[in-house]
């Protein structure tokens, strides 16, 4: 299993919404290296729901419950989503400051490519987070 960071501004999507839907295709994600790192996505695969914009902060875990297909609404056929479900929200939220207090999260991509929507987290970082952010997913 492979873990990720999906940022989302709660405005626009937010976790509460996610648990009402129980179920949502991630898309509209232009970057190509977030399209890739979304393309190494299998099913199972687990990812933080974070923040962005307002609040910056891990709320909940998603499961991928599809993986990478192309995106209907792009005719170039380069973009594509996949399909997540909610699995449990953080026992407390996780904020970007205090990520940032925490050297064994030091290299993770959220803190070193603070732009990127879809980041891939390391086995040791989701351990921490995890821990601090009382997450049992």
């Amino acid at each position: 299993m492979a873990y990720w960071l999906l940022k989302s501004e709660p405005v626009k999507y937010s976790w509460d919404q996610m648990v009402k839907d129980q179920r949502t295709h991630w898309d509209g994600v232009r970057n190509f290296q977030a399209v890739a790192n979304m393309r190494a996505m299998k099913k199972g695969d687990r990812a933080f729901f974070y923040h962005s914009n307002e609040g910056k902060e891990i709320v909940g875990v998603v499961e991928i419950v599809k993986p990478f297909y192309l995106d209907p609404s792009d005719g170039s056929g380069k973009f594509g989503l996949v399909d997540i479900a909610p699995l449990v929200p953080a026992g407390k939220p996780v904020s970007l400051a205090e990520m940032r207090q925490i050297p064994e999260l030091a290299g993770m991509a959220l803190l070193r490519q603070s732009r990127l929507s879809v980041c891939p987290v390391s086995d040791g970082e989701w351990q921490v987070i995890c821990r601090i952010g009382d997450i049992k997913g």
